[in-house]
C-alpha cells in the first residue's frame, strides 16, 4: 500500500481561495508591468513636452536670434518697488502673474505624479533610486531631474510621490533640488544673454549642491534607529506608506485618488504662501541701486532672500540682469544665481510633511551656504 503523503504543515492547496492567494503573492505579470511602465512613460514624456520641452525650444530659438531677455522681473509685477510695504494689491498681482507662468507645469507635474503612483509599483520606484551608497542614489535622482526641468514648486508633487513610494530621503531631496538647479534650458538661456561667468558658476556650484546637500543633510538629521538585529538585517526592504499591492486594474482609481489628494493637500497651502510672498516681496528683496555699498551684508541678504522668494523657471535671469545693470556686485549676483531657483518658502511648505521639516529646514540652510559659495566663485571669475 502506498504511503499517505501529507502536505507540509501550513501549506495551502492551490484550489479556490488558495490559488487566488498564490497568484496575489506572485504579483502582477511581466506583461502588466511592461504595459503600465510604457503608459507611464507616455504620460511623463507628453507632460514634460507640453509644459517644458516645446515652449523652451521656442524661447531658445528667439534668444538665439535676439541675444536679449524680453521679460521683466516678476518681483516688480504690479508696480511694486523695492522695500514697498505689504499690500493686498502686491499679493494678488504677484499670485496672478506667477500662476500664469507656472500653471501648465504644475498641472503636468500633478498628472505625472498621479500616473507614477497609479502605474509604477512602489517597490520598483524605491529600488530604482536605492543604490549601494547615498551618493549613488542622489546621483541617479539628479540625472533623472535634468530632463524634467521643473521649478522648485512644480517638482514638489513628484518629490512627494517619490517619498510615498519609499524612495530614500536623499534621493527624493536630490530630485527636488536637481530640477531647478540643473535645468539645462536655463543654462542655455544664461549662455545666450549673460556673461559666461554666470553659466560656469551656476553649473559648477549647482552640480556640487545637488550631490552634496542631500547626502550631508540626511546624515545630519537622521533619526535614531533601533539596534540592528540579525532578523532585522535580513528583513526585506518595505517602502514607506506602501499601501495596497500594485494591481493594473486599479490604476484608474489610484490615478484619480492621487490627483485628488495632491490637489487638496498641496495646491491650497501653495496658493496661500505664494500670496504671502507676493505681499511681502518688497521687504523680502530689499536689494536695489542704493545697496551697492552694503558690502558683505548685501551678500547675506541675497542668500537668505533667495531661499525664501519663489520665482518661475528662469525667473532669476531678469532679476539678475536688472541688478547687474545698476552696478550690483558679482558676489550678490552669484548668491542669487544659486539661491533663487534652488528652493523657496512655498516649495518647502509643499514637501515639508513628506521629507520632514527637519530635512527641509536643513536643506534651506545648506542652500544658503552654497549661495555664499556661488558669491565667492562669481567674484573670483570676474
Amino acid at each position: 500500500m502506498d504511503p499517505i503523503v501529507r502536505p507540509p504543515l501550513g501549506a495551502v492547496p492551490l484550489t479556490g481561495e488558495g490559488e487566488a492567494s498564490s497568484l496575489a503573492r506572485r504579483g502582477p505579470s511581466r506583461r502588466a508591468l511592461a504595459s503600465a511602465g510604457a503608459l507611464f512613460g507616455v504620460v511623463a514624456v507628453a507632460g514634460v513636452t507640453w509644459a517644458k520641452w516645446y515652449p523652451y525650444a521656442g524661447k531658445l530659438g528667439k534668444l538665439w536670434d535676439t541675444r536679449a531677455w524680453a521679460g521683466s522681473s516678476i518681483l516688480a509685477t504690479g508696480g511694486v518697488a523695492t522695500r514697498s510695504a505689504p499690500s493686498w494689491h502686491a499679493a494678488w498681482a504677484f499670485a496672478v502673474a506667477y500662476g500664469q507662468d507656472i500653471w501648465v507645469a504644475l498641472v503636468a507635474a500633478i498628472v505625472i505624479a498621479a500616473a507614477m503612483e497609479a502605474l509604477v509599483p512602489r517597490e520598483r520606484a524605491a529600488s530604482f533610486f536605492t543604490r549601494r551608497s547615498t551618493l549613488g542614489g542622489t546621483l541617479v535622482a539628479g540625472l533623472v531631474a535634468v530632463p524634467a526641468m521643473m521649478c522648485t514648486c512644480c517638482s514638489a508633487p513628484l518629490t512627494v510621490t517619490l517619498k510615498r513610494s519609499g524612495v530614500p530621503t536623499a534621493s527624493a531631496l536630490g530630485f527636488w533640488l536637481g530640477n531647478p538647479v540643473l535645468n539645462p534650458a536655463v543654462l542655455a538661456f544664461l549662455a545666450l544673454v549673460a556673461p559666461w561667468q554666470w553659466v560656469v558658476t551656476r553649473a559648477l556650484v549647482g552640480a556640487v549642491l545637488v550631490l552634496a546637500v542631500p547626502t550631508v543633510v540626511t546624515r545630519l538629521v537622521r533619526a535614531p534607529t533601533a539596534p540592528r538585529t540579525p532578523s532585522s538585517a535580513a528583513a526585506p526592504f518595505v517602502p514607506e506608506a506602501a499601501g495596497e499591492p500594485f494591481d493594473l486594474r486599479r490604476a484608474p482609481r489610484r490615478f484619480l485618488t492621487a490627483i485628488g489628494r495632491l490637489g487638496i493637500t498641496l495646491v491650497p497651502e501653495y496658493f496661500v504662501v505664494v500670496l504671502l510672498i507676493g505681499a511681502f516681496r518688497g521687504w523680502l528683496m530689499p536689494l536695489g541701486a542704493d545697496t551697492v555699498h552694503w558690502g558683505l551684508l548685501a551678500v547675506l541678504v541675497a542668500a537668505v532672500a533667495g531661499v525664501l522668494i519663489v520665482i518661475p523657471t528662469a525667473g532669476e535671469i531678469p532679476i539678475l540682469l536688472g541688478l547687474a545693470a545698476v552696478g550690483t556686485s558679482p558676489a550678490v549676483l552669484g548668491a542669487l544665481l544659486i539661491a533663487l531657483p534652488a528652493i523657496s518658502l512655498p516649495s518647502m511648505a509643499m514637501v515639508g510633511r513628506s521629507l520632514t521639516w527637519r530635512v527641509v529646514g536643513a536643506a534651506a540652510v545648506a542652500v544658503a551656504v552654497f549661495a555664499l559659495a556661488g558669491a565667492g566663485l562669481l567674484s573670483a571669475l570676474r
